[in-house]
């Protein structure tokens, strides 16, 4: 691995008290929650460092972050060119979409999202009072997926649906959306009257091979209206600092996010740190790429050997490997069967809607050599012959 992303062991590793790591016991290797194992970036370090040595721990404010995020666009995804002034700091992607959705849909009201889909989406949904109003993707015999249209356009014609919820880069089955889809998507919604939200917190991750479209590049008046949600925290590995983005697309949902600016506080270290990550962070991000890139493929290889069964496809961007093992004799949740028997965690498919039955999620975030371990203890978990393979 590129030095810069450290060394990933173990020993090392386990020394980190997040999610990740204290949610199951030492002999469980956790390659669950979307966060890497990689050292964080040493201009990430050397802002907060800066900021603590400055008593900088005040109120946040978002400062540079919208020239900043600017500048990262229009160089990295695809020449987009957003107004700093309608950038806006927020805790996290999923609280800035909720608060955004209470404003749009009335309690009670339906919001369309893509099945399988960031587990999330349901859960947050369901708490903020608002009506989950499925539309899943279309999938295909070799493990492809697609937007269906026909099934987004019946659902956004259901009484009381009053937003769209897409995910681009999609989690967890890592498709990147076309120009064309995307443009037809904002066609339905702008036929319908329904407002789009899009989450595009995976798109600095896209892998060689995949282009991302920033929904606001679009040259359609829906795609202009729509408001996108995105992040460093998934392209540098900084969760814990609490910060994201809501990219306003007009005065109105500026507005939205301006009143409710209160409820969108955001961590003042999560500014600086995403501030160092989009203008001083870009080799780093490029090292991450290469290794996921590496890693993607290489767990192809492993899962030809090990688990044959295991059907799988490439993603096309982020870290994440959506597993079908409905061949494998491991029922709904294959996810349980590998952490009983092989201790190795994975995130249980049915977790991203009903369609999930039957898969896993596996976070590839880490050194190839974890990758590998990581197969090997899930093969543990097959009957028999199967699982003494290699």
């Amino acid at each position: 691995m590129d030095p810069v992303l450290g060394d990933c062991s173990l020993a090392s590793l386990r020394k980190r008290t997040s999610h990740k790591w204290r949610t199951y016991p030492p002999d469980v290797l956790p390659a669950f929650v979307a966060e890497m194992d990689f050292d964080p970036a040493a201009e990430i370090k050397d802002a907060i460092r800066a900021a603590l040595d400055a008593g900088d721990l005040g109120y946040p404010h978002k400062g540079e972050m919208g020239e900043a995020f600017a500048e990262f666009a229009a160089d990295r995804l695809g020449g987009w060119s957003p107004d700093p002034d309608l950038v806006f700091a927020i805790p996290d992607v999923m609280t800035g979409i909720i608060e955004v959705v209470q404003a749009l849909v009335p309690a009670g009201g339906g919001v369309v999202i893509n099945p399988p889909v960031y587990s999330p989406f349901f859960f947050r949904l369901e708490l903020a009072g608002r009506r989950v109003v499925e539309a899943p993707l279309a999938a295909g015999p070799d493990g492809s997926y697609d937007l269906d249209l026909e099934a987004i356009d019946r659902a956004l014609t259901l009484p009381g649906t009053g937003a769209y919820l897409l995910c681009n880069p999609h989690n967890p089955v890592g498709r990147v959306w076309s120009a064309e889809q995307l443009t037809a998507v904002a066609g339905l919604c702008d036929r319908r009257g329904v407002p789009l939200l899009v989450d595009e917190i995976h798109a600095p991750l896209v892998l060689p091979g995949a282009t991302h479209v920033p929904f606001h590049t679009l040259d359609h008046p829906a795609a202009r209206r729509a408001v996108i949600f995105t992040s460093a925290t998934k392209g540098w590995n900084i969760p814990g600092v609490k910060c994201g983005l809501a990219v306003a697309g007009d005065t109105e949902s500026a507005t939205i996010l301006g009143l409710r600016w209160d409820a969108l506080l955001a961590s003042h270290l999560g500014v600086h740190a995403t501030v160092a990550a989009l203008r001083h962070g870009r080799s780093w991000l490029d090292a991450v790429v290469a290794q996921i890139d590496q890693n993607a493929r290489l767990l192809g290889d492993l899962l030809a050997h090990y688990l044959p069964g295991v059907r799988y496809r490439r993603p096309q961007a982020s870290f994440l490997a959506w597993l079908d093992c409905r061949d494998i004799g491991l029922g709904a949740d294959p996810a349980a069967a590998f952490l009983g028997a092989g201790r190795v965690a994975l995130s249980p498919g049915p977790d991203f809607g009903s369609q999930g039955s039957g898969f896993a999620r596996l976070n590839i975030g880490t050194s190839p050599e974890l990758v590998a371990e990581a197969v090997r203890r899930m093969a543990a978990a097959l009957p028999g012959e199967r699982a003494g393979r290699g």
